[in-house]
Order: structure tokens, then C-alpha cells, then sequence
């Protein structure tokens, strides 16, 4: 077999887009066999959810890590880099180290896959999609780096995610769900938990974000139905929170005077989610430490969360695209900015609840800027302006993220603040304008 270059390799990905999918597993299943199911060597703590579930997962990662396992991770959308998407934590030497799979390894991991696809087409079958295509390689790539757990978030749902074709998960993990993604999973809380509830497997226990009631039923009932110990987060534990824009200090439990460095409202339940976590996972038998818990929790870093870039004026960037991500953005924007003039940068996907997002943000702010995200799915930045300008006054169509920045950091005094969000898709245009190296 000759591998591929790098560029190849990726240039394969994009083209398999054109063969579409196929409902189900049964593709990924096949795919899979053919590769010898790498992913039955491999110990998982599976996440699904709408909203907090990557930080939740950085949390569970940092603090696996520094109690000494190797951990794999998996992870979507990723923001800057490629590589980012197949990622392991270790212990090296005391420090806890992070790094992306290699150029070399997708290339060659890749040119496998492209051979056993061929197979399956010669056989008759579709085509695995890229998504199936991209977990494949990182059933593999996390096997033979011989990680001792892998957490691993869904793409989309659960129940039919590609991710859910594992068979040897630890624990299944539930954070926030709302609205979102309803063309595909459903118009209502309970037909979207349902399919997130999808990953919970036969007595594999279960825990969760404490859910609107319409999820928690849900989340109940499949517990029932597949004798698994359901674990929730209780958010009347959380005592003696203090937020600043340098990190939030709190208690949980018997956990007391915890920090965490990612700021926002919800952050402290993801991080209450995460802790309930690793208190499963002791009574599995892993053994962590209360150091581990706060040291792991202290050290997460989660790009793009309502995170500061700039300090005068303030500039933050949030993933908010969705009606309770927008809630949760509100809420820290009347916790940190109270009483501030904040201007909005703005850049949506036309699938996505835009203007719900719009309706509950757009009175905070004195201007907004609209921008196009550099992706297929992106709503035109003139478009977006005619749907705010139905909420809000002032209102300019910047098309570019660098013409918006430019503008809106013109503009605004030095302790006024600029809030750019809607996508995480282009939030590494933003960084490069900063010339933040991640």
C-alpha cells in the first residue's frame, strides 16, 4: 500500500461527500469489520448532548489525564486545525502533555481506509461517509497509541451517530439538550433526548446534565428499560460561586473552593457534570484522587466558550448558535458586562435557529456587525442583516470577519467590549487576526 500525502489524504475526505449516506450503522459496521473492529480494544466514556458538551469532555479528559491514563479524544466541530479533531492527553514527567494526531498518521491511517472502502464498493455497498470514514481512523489511530480510555463525543444525536457503534463503553454521559439539529432528530425535547439517550447501552450506567423535566422522563425511562444507573448532576450543590473574567471559584459536594479558567454561566454545571463523572468512574474502579479532580478541573482549557482575547477593549468570542446556548451567552453577558456598551459580531449557519439566537442577544448590544463564515452552510451576511434589522437598529453588513474586527475595535472606546458569535466556524479567522498561536 502507498500511503497518500497529507493533502491527498484530505482532498479524499472532501471528495467522499458526493456518495451522501445511508441511514444506520450498518455502514460503519462493515466498514469496521473489515479493519478487524478496532474499537473493541478500546475502553470509552461516550458523550451526547446539545450544548457543554465539549467542555464537559475537556473536563472528564484533563482530569483522567493528570490521575495518570492515557486518554484519547474525539471531537467535533473542531475550530482551527484538522488534526484537532483526534487528540491524546498524557502524564509525561509530572506535566500533563496534549497533542494532536500526526500529518504522517492520518495519511497513512487514511490510504487503509481508502483501500477497504474500495472493497466495500466492489462488493456493492455505499460508500462509508466522512464522518464514518474520519471515526474508523481514530478507532485505529487511538488503538495503536494504546490509550488506556478514550472520550469520545457523538457528531449529531446519538441513537444513528457513527460514534454509537461501540460496544465497550465505560459510561454514557448526557450533557445539556435543547433545540437543535430538529430537521434531523425531532421538533420536541423528548424525540431529540430521545435520540441522544440512543447511546446508553445495557446496564452501562448512565450521567447526565440535570435535564428540563420533558428530557429527564426520557432519560429515565431508557435507564429503566436497559438497567443502567442513572447518576444526575445536582445544581442545588453548587455553593459559594464566584465569577470573574480571569475564571470562576466554587463547591461541589464535598468538593469545596474548586476554580475552573473557562468563564460563562454554564460552566460551572458543565464542570458539576464532569465531577459526577469521575465519581462513576471510582466506583468502576479508577482511581483518582481529590488533587487530580481539582488540579485536572483547574488546567482545562476549552477554546472559544466565551473566551477573552483582547483586553482593551475586551474582546470575547462564544460558540452560541442555538436558543439555550443564546440564553446561556444572555446570562453571562448580564454576569460579567453588566451595565457595558458591547458591540456583536455576528456569523450564522442558514440551519441553524438564528433568529431565535438573534431575539434573545440582539437588545444587549449598540451595533452589530454581520459577517459570512467561510462554509457552505453559511447564511449570506446580508441576509442576517435583514433578519436582525427586524430587532435592532443599528445594524451593519461587514461581510468579512477582518472588515468587522477592524471596524467594530475602530469604534469602540477601550473599556467598551466586542462579542463576536453565532459559529464556532470561524472563530480561527479571529484568532488569526490576534495572531493568537494555539
Amino acid at each position: 500500500m502507498q500511503n497518500m500525502t497529507y493533502e491527498e489524504a484530505l482532498e479524499y475526505l472532501k471528495d467522499t461527500e458526493k456518495y451522501g449516506s445511508v441511514l444506520g450503522l450498518d455502514n460503519i459496521r462493515g466498514l469496521l469489520n473489515m479493519l478487524g473492529n478496532p474499537q473493541n480494544d478500546l475502553k470509552f466514556i461516550h458523550l451526547a448532548g446539545t450544548n457543554g458538551k465539549g467542555s464537559t469532555a475537556a473536563y472528564i479528559a484533563s482530569i483522567l489525564a493528570e490521575s495518570g491514563y492515557k486518554v484519547g479524544r474525539y471531537i467535533s466541530p473542531v475550530i482551527f486545525d484538522y488534526l484537532e479533531r483526534i487528540q491524546i492527553s498524557e502524564k509525561v514527567e509530572n506535566e500533563v502533555q496534549n497533542s494532536y494526531i500526526t500529518r504522517e498518521a492520518v495519511s497513512h491511517y487514511v490510504s487503509l481506509l481508502k483501500e477497504a472502502n474500495d472493497k466495500m464498493l466492489a462488493k456493492g455497498l455505499h460508500h462509508p461517509t466522512t464522518f464514518e470514514i474520519e471515526t474508523a481512523m481514530m478507532f485505529l489511530y487511538l488503538r495503536d497509541e494504546k490509550c488506556d480510555i478514550v472520550v469520545l463525543e457523538t457528531g449529531m444525536g446519538g441513537r444513528l451517530d457513527a460514534t454509537n457503534v461501540i460496544e465497550t463503553a465505560v459510561l454514557s454521559v448526557i450533557t445539556s439538550i435543547s433545540m437543535d439539529h430538529m430537521q434531523f432528530l425531532g421538533d420536541t425535547i423528548e424525540k431529540i433526548t430521545y435520540e441522544k439517550a440512543g447511546i446508553i447501552k445495557k446496564e452501562v450506567p448512565v450521567v447526565s446534565y440535570d435535564q428540563v423535566p420533558a428530557a429527564r422522563g426520557v432519560l429515565k425511562n431508557r435507564c429503566e428499560e436497559l438497567s443502567c444507573n442513572l447518576r444526575l448532576a445536582d445544581f442545588t450543590e453548587l455553593k459559594d460561586v464566584e465569577h470573574g473574567l480571569s475564571g470562576i471559584k466554587f463547591s461541589y459536594k464535598n468538593y469545596k473552593n474548586l476554580k475552573i479558567k473557562l468563564i460563562g454561566e454554564n460552566q460551572v454545571k458543565n464542570a458539576a457534570t464532569a465531577i459526577e463523572t469521575i465519581e462513576r468512574l471510582k466506583l468502576e474502579g479508577y482511581t483518582i484522587t481529590e488533587e487530580s479532580v481539582r488540579k485536572g478541573l483547574s488546567q482545562t482549557v476549552w477554546r472559544g466558550r466565551f473566551e477573552i482575547l483582547h483586553e482593551s477593549p475586551l474582546f470575547i468570542v462564544d460558540g452560541a448558535h442555538n436558543e439555550d446556548a443564546a440564553i446561556s451567552l444572555r446570562k453571562s453577558m448580564e454576569l460579567y458586562l453588566k451595565d457595558k456598551h458591547v458591540t456583536f459580531i455576528i456569523g450564522v449557519f442558514a440551519d441553524k435557529e438564528y433568529e431565535k439566537v438573534i431575539q434573545i442577544t440582539s437588545s444587549f448590544a449598540d451595533t452589530i456587525y454581520t459577517i459570512d463564515t467561510d462554509n457552505k452552510r453559511a447564511l449570506p451576511s446580508n441576509q442576517l442583516a435583514e433578519v436582525i434589522r427586524k430587532y435592532h437598529k443599528n445594524v451593519v453588513d461587514a461581510k468579512s470577519v477582518n472588515v468587522a474586527i477592524r471596524k467594530a475595535m475602530e469604534e469602540v472606546a477601550e473599556d467598551e467590549v466586542i462579542i463576536a458569535f453565532g459559529s464556532l466556524s470561524f472563530l480561527n479567522q479571529i484568532y488569526d487576526y490576534f495572531h493568537i498561536i494555539i
